[in-house]
């Protein structure tokens, strides 16, 4: 599916929320999309990988890690099980670690910048929560577009 932020903005802005630009881009593929599925974690990636070993179906994993730039919560093992199980891309308010192969990796991955510490493994957290981080709320089942220009969400498909 191709498709241009700028040029969704410009056809649908009235039903969209825009992303303040705060991620970088990390993954192989700038252009992703989907249904958002949401975690709540900190500094802990436990329901991370559980999450990413269940078939993605083109859905985008929102994992707001609290802005913590302590450790990462994404690493090139998780990003590969995200390829292969079908996701679309990894939204990571924190963030990520081995990004030279994350950049070799077939998904989107946008987080807040790297960190070469992995997180604890407590499994604490919750799932598929309304979260709200760079002036925007991912809910869960709306749908996220994002390229190298920034990260829109909206209710239901655009495209």
């Amino acid at each position: 599916m191709d498709f241009k932020t700028t040029d969704l903005c410009d056809e649908f802005a009235d039903r969209l929320q825009v992303a303040e630009p705060i991620f970088g881009d990390y993954g192989n593929e700038l252009m992703f999309s989907g249904p958002i599925v949401t975690l709540k974690v900190f500094e802990d990636n436990s329901l991370v990988r559980a999450a990413l070993e269940e078939p993605g179906e083109g859905r985008v994993l929102v994992v707001d890690g609290g802005g913590s730039m302590r450790c990462a919560l994404l690493g090139d093992q998780l990003a590969e099980l995200a390829e292969e199980n079908d996701w679309a891309g990894v939204v990571v308010n924190g963030c990520i670690r081995d990004s030279a192969a994350i950049a070799d990796i077939s998904i989107g991955v946008k987080a807040l910048g790297v960190h070469p510490l992995k997180s604890v493994k407590r499994g604490v957290g919750e799932r598929n929560i309304p979260v709200r981080f760079a002036g925007v709320t991912f809910v869960p089942g709306h749908y996220l577009y994002a390229d190298e220009d920034g990260l829109l969400l909206a209710e239901k498909p655009l495209i």
